[in-house]
């Protein structure tokens, strides 16, 4: 039985991970933080008494800001496969908390990476990186060899992750792989992510618990997939012959203006009735576009995309319809044939 560990387990990328990785026979342990409260509902359904017999999830107390706890869970765990997902890991929130975002984010992967290098076992590592690294883009689209251009705390911080996982790569041969992750989304998304905010807004609209969603910047365009693919890349990343770089995407740009037409179109209703430009959700630098060409994972790992952008938004507005008490079926209208992919 293969074991691995992830750190960010809690998160929307850590829990898909877990359940893959369950479904493939692993034993999983993930990394959470101490707190005053409990932050593991999107792996509740995963999670078992741990005494039961065939138990195969277990969760440890660490942090990637405290390394001695990070030597002590690795030793103890000794994993084959670790996946680091966990980060500060929201733009916006970077400018207000640049120290704590490098302190997670950039020294927290060395922190790991200089833990793998001393263990006494074989172990293979995934760093996740972020399509935010190209920042204000110089190609288009973005693929390895394209140079990075940050232009968030967040984004610098991932640059430094990602160029110390392919030095501890180079210089101590540790299977090490950056997978250059374009935005991915699900039903499991932060609330704080504009996805999210506008399809649980329009819940919140159609329920009759507001009016408005408040947003930022409307003509920014990005690459959008649906996490649960993007999860099975980076376990793909770590099963490949070599430790290499991927950029993970779907290859089409939208709008965050289009993403308000196309989830307000589900429910018949004009969106520019319901959304308001806040100046408190402008960044002080912005990424105008950003897009991947993920034909270097195509070719080497097998992996391609699957769910159109149209259908992404259906699978999450239903959701947070559901969530919210709503009958999706009764509200949501039919697929057309502009969600199908061609």
């Amino acid at each position: 039985m293969k074991r691995a560990l992830i750190t960010g387990i809690t998160g929307q990328d850590g829990s898909y991970l877990a359940e893959l990785l369950l479904a493939k026979g692993y034993e999983v342990h993930g990394l959470v933080r101490r707190s005053s409260t409990f932050s593991t509902e999107r792996i509740e359904h995963l999670y078992r008494d741990p005494h039961e017999e065939g138990v195969r999830l277990f969760l440890h107390y660490s942090d990637l800001s405290d390394s001695s706890s990070l030597v002590t869970t690795l030793n103890r765990v000794r994993p084959d496969e670790v996946y680091n997902l966990g980060a500060q890991s929201h733009v916006g929130v970077s400018f207000e908390m640049p120290e704590f975002t490098a302190d997670t984010v950039a020294m927290g992967t060395l922190r790991l990476l200089e833990t793998l290098r001393h263990c006494d076992f074989p172990v293979r590592f995934y760093q996740a990186g972020s399509s935010e690294m190209y920042g204000d883009v110089v190609e288009s689209p973005q693929t390895e060899a394209t140079r990075f251009r940050p232009r968030s705390p967040y984004a610098i911080a991932k640059v430094f992750a990602h160029s110390m996982t392919a030095e501890y790569r180079d210089a101590y041969g540790l299977f090490a792989t950056n997978g250059i992750l374009f935005n991915h989304e699900s039903p499991r998304r932060g609330g704080t992510f504009v996805t999210r905010k506008v399809t649980r807004g329009i819940a919140a609209i159609v329920g009759g618990q507001a009016d408005k969603i408040y947003l930022g910047n409307l003509e920014a365009r990005r690459d959008w997939g649906y996490a649960p693919e993007y999860v099975e890349a980076m376990w793909l990343m770590l099963q490949h012959g070599e430790p290499d770089d991927f950029v993970i995407a779907t290859g089409e740009m939208h709008s965050v203006r289009e993403l308000c037409e196309t989830a307000f179109g589900l429910v018949g209703m004009d969106w520019q009735a319901h959304i308001e430009i806040d100046s408190r959700y402008l960044r002080p630098t912005e990424v105008d576009e950003l897009c991947g060409d993920a034909s270097k994972a195509v070719r080497t790992l097998g992996w391609r995309p699957k769910t159109t952008f149209h259908e992404l938004v259906r699978i999450m507005l239903a959701s947070d319809l559901e969530a919210a008490g709503l009958r999706p079926a009764e509200l949501m209208v039919k697929p057309g044939a502009d969600e199908s992919r061609s």
